[in-house]
């Protein structure tokens, strides 16, 4: 009995023990899967996608793009939910026209919420390589014709290409050069964009004024305008310029960043040939050229940028010199002097006296301090490698200014005067600029012997 009883009480527990190890293992396996799903979605797994996607509605963009960020499956749902139907009429806002007579406020909503689009995309396509984002994002995005650059019938009365690139800026910031220049590549194919570009620098200046509008629109709103960093802007710029010559490299740098009219936005390609410019008409190709001569813009040299400031000097035929003067001392001391001193080295130093004259004059006129003009022509004198050279360009200076103010004299005299009497009003600036000029020599060279 004891044996029995021994033998029975030992045998019992070990096979119940073989039998619960042995279906047991995948029972576990069951219930891990279960409970590890359970943790990614939460709570939302006891709702229908259908109450998912009602729940989804009540939420703000930039709500939706937090939650994205719960788990992958919290993420995978979110994008089956911006690709069905509801979830497109809710994200992809298209009323993109009329926010001149509602106000600026609805247009910056429109802008924000579509930054916001941008993150939430950011956010749900983390773990895709950056080929299937784009494709992805292609996709949410290609039904909204006024994000293409010839989508729009009205493009200078539309919010949307600005709304594109809000979300592109978003959407790429913080990602590498190398795929930043896969995104570039792709805009490049989806919009036809270097086609396009070879149409208009390839034509004769306003022949394909529309076309010129949409890739300046296009260009400035979706490449340019929206970066923080000067490093960005510079780099989608030389994405944009770099693979053309340097005579369509001006030409496109004039397109984007030139004077405009007011009436419909198309480039005024006479203005810098036909009289004096202000300051607003030469204010953006400045910004630009000073971008490109930044440190940060790697692809730059100093003589690439002085180069294309020359190509761009006659675009779409030789400025007056006023306007280049102008437009030198908006890009700032480094890039005039640059551009000074390369004329000196290569033996132009009567191009140079006549453009020390109108830096002069251009101060005279827009009331910039004339002995910055002084100091810049005494820091150019010594790129002459010998005297005898810095003492011709000095004598042609004197030269340029006497024969400057001889011909303005002669128009004045002619009686050659237009309804503004501009004639008369440039010899007055002229003298004034040249007395004002010499009264800062002789200032300077008195603080010199006095020292």
């Amino acid at each position: 009995m004891t044996s029995t009883v021994s033998t029975s009480f030992t045998l019992i527990p070990n096979q119940k023990y073989r039998r619960s190890s042995r279906r047991s293992k995948p029972f576990c396996n069951i219930v891990d899967t279960d409970s590890e799903s359970l943790s990614t979605l939460g709570n939302f797994k006891a709702l229908p996608l259908e109450i998912f996607q009602m729940v989804l509605k009540y939420l703000s963009v930039k709500d939706i793009s937090m939650l994205s960020m719960v788990s992958k499956a919290i993420s995978n749902r979110l994008i089956n939910y911006i690709s069905t139907s509801s979830g497109n009429r809710r994200l992809l806002l298209q009323d993109f026209h009329n926010f001149e007579i509602s106000g600026k406020r609805e247009g910056s909503c429109v802008l924000e919420h579509y930054r916001s689009l941008g993150l939430l995309l950011k956010r749900c396509t983390l773990l895709l390589p950056t080929k299937d984002r784009l494709k992805y994002i292609h996709k949410i995005l290609s039904e909204v014709s006024c994000f293409k650059l010839s989508g729009c019938p009205s493009p200078l009365h539309c919010l949307g290409l600005q709304c594109y690139g809000v979300f592109l800026q978003t959407l790429t910031a913080g990602w590498d050069e190398l795929e930043c220049h896969r995104v570039f590549n792709f805009l490049c194919e989806l919009s036809n964009l270097p086609r396009k570009v070879q149409t208009v620098v390839s034509s004769k200046p306003g022949s394909a004024r529309k076309l010129e509008l949409r890739i300046r629109l296009f260009c400035r709103s979706v490449l340019l305008n929206h970066w923080i960093h000067r490093s960005d802007s510079a780099f989608w710029l030389t994405r944009i310029l770099k693979p053309w010559p340097m005579v369509n490299q001006a030409r496109l740098l004039y397109i984007i960043f030139g004077p405009v009219s007011s009436l419909n936005g198309h480039v005024v390609w006479q203005k810098m040939v036909e009289g004096p410019t202000d300051e607003t008409s030469l204010k953006g190709l400045a910004d630009a050229i000073k971008l490109l001569y930044d440190t940060e813009a790697k692809e730059w040299t100093a003589d690439d940028v002085i180069s294309l400031v020359d190509e761009l000097s006659v675009v779409p035929r030789e400025w007056l010199m006023e306007n280049n003067a102008r437009l030198l001392i908006l890009s700032g001391n480094n890039i005039c002097f640059t551009f000074m001193a390369s004329k000196a080295v290569n033996g132009r130093a009567v191009e140079l006296a006549r453009l020390v004259v109108f830096l002069a004059l251009v101060c005279e006129k827009d009331l910039y301090c004339m002995d910055w003009a002084v100091k810049m022509m005494q820091k150019v004198c010594k790129v002459f490698s010998t005297p005898g050279e810095r003492n011709n360009f000095l004598q042609s200076v004197e030269n340029a200014f006497a024969h400057m103010i001889m011909d303005m004299l002669q128009s004045v005299m002619s009686g050659d005067r237009d309804e503004e009497d501009s004639s008369f009003l440039n010899l007055f600036h002229l003298v004034n600029a040249q007395a004002n000029f010499h009264k800062e020599i002789l200032y300077l060279t008195m603080r010199s012997t006095s020292t």
